[in-house]
């Protein structure tokens, strides 16, 4: 007679140590009080703010990640204007999320671009103390620019980086740095590389991890494992599907994202988890320039918090 059953994958025996250490916490953490879903409004395009709050306020989410848009003195949300927003419909800021391009590079071997990094952090880092924000996140390189220019780059990012560090703990702003695909950037594409990265600048502005599942998909051997060897670094978790879209529309493991992050206690204290769905290609960036069609993005959001907040449910249902 044949047997029907077949040895796991190697991802498979991961995934049941992850559940057995989930297993493990029945009756030991407060599961009443739910993950912090917030959302990144970069990938909304040049949509008026307002209407970018409303959308979120009206599924269900308290918190939104602000795109980090001070390009200059003169551009960019006004804090009065925002906090005006917030206050209006009940919102929070959990963070800023820091745009990095060839332009505006810690790594660069070109100084001026160096300059507009550090000078654009500085920027950011007053406006998310202004807005309330827990967090700016920080690329160490330029993303859409997967090239390196040579070999020396993680010296310049870190030495970039130390320059501007002080702010940080000046305005208690959490510098969280992001590990990103190698296909978008030339360092930094692993937690692990993060945790490294933050080990050698030795700052304390920057001890923070802000994770990418649509990343960690390509750099990471397991996605459950990277999260928890994040520790109490990861303050902050983008989200998007295999596809780079909607939570629930590829073959991503939601169940196992989910179960590492009640592991490390994620849903106390001030930790996040961000949607940032911006469909496929390897330069994200025009995505915040574009205009895009509001009730795809009504959907988009319902669609993902929705199927989040079922997972999450079924997850939980487990510790019954």
């Amino acid at each position: 007679m044949i047997s029907n059953k077949i040895k796991l994958q190697n991802f498979q025996l991961e995934n049941e140590i992850l559940k057995n250490k989930f297993m493990e916490l029945k009756g030991k953490i407060n599961s009443k009080e739910s993950l912090k879903l917030s959302w990144s409004n970069w990938g909304f395009g040049i949509e008026n703010l307002e209407d970018s709050i409303k959308r979120l306020k009206n599924n269900n989410l308290d918190y939104i990640e602000l795109h980090g848009n001070k390009y200059g003195p003169d551009l960019g949300y006004s804090s009065i204007e925002v906090n005006k927003l917030l206050k209006n419909y009940d919102m929070k800021v959990s963070g800023v999320c820091g745009m990095f391009s060839k332009e505006n590079d810690l790594s660069s071997n070109n100084p001026i671009h160096r300059q507009r990094a550090i000078d654009y952090i500085k920027r950011q880092v007053e406006f998310t103390a202004e807005v309330g924000g827990e967090y700016l996140l920080v690329v160490p390189a330029a993303v859409g620019r997967p090239v390196a220019y040579d070999d020396c780059e993680i010296e310049r990012s870190i030495d970039s980086l130390s320059r501007v560090a002080d702010i940080f703990v000046e305005y208690k702003i959490k510098g969280a740095i992001e590990p990103i695909r190698a296909a978008e950037t030339s360092i930094i594409h692993t937690v692990a590389e993060a945790r490294e990265y933050i080990e050698r600048l030795n700052h304390p502005g920057i001890q923070h991890i802000n994770g990418d599942i649509y990343h960690m998909q390509s750099g990471e051997t397991h996605i459950g494992k990277a999260i928890l060897s994040s520790g109490k670094s990861l303050v902050n978790l983008h989200m998007a599907d295999s596809n780079r879209c909607a939570l629930g529309e590829g073959s991503m493991d939601l169940d196992s994202i989910i179960m590492a992050l009640y592991i490390l206690g994620y849903n106390e204290g001030n930790k996040y988890v961000t949607p940032e769905p911006l469909g496929p290609g390897a330069d994200p960036y025009p995505a915040m320039n574009g205009k895009n069609n509001p009730k795809d993005l009504d959907l988009l959001v319902k669609s993902s918090i929705d199927y989040f907040r079922f997972r999450e449910k079924e997850v939980l249902s487990l510790l019954k």
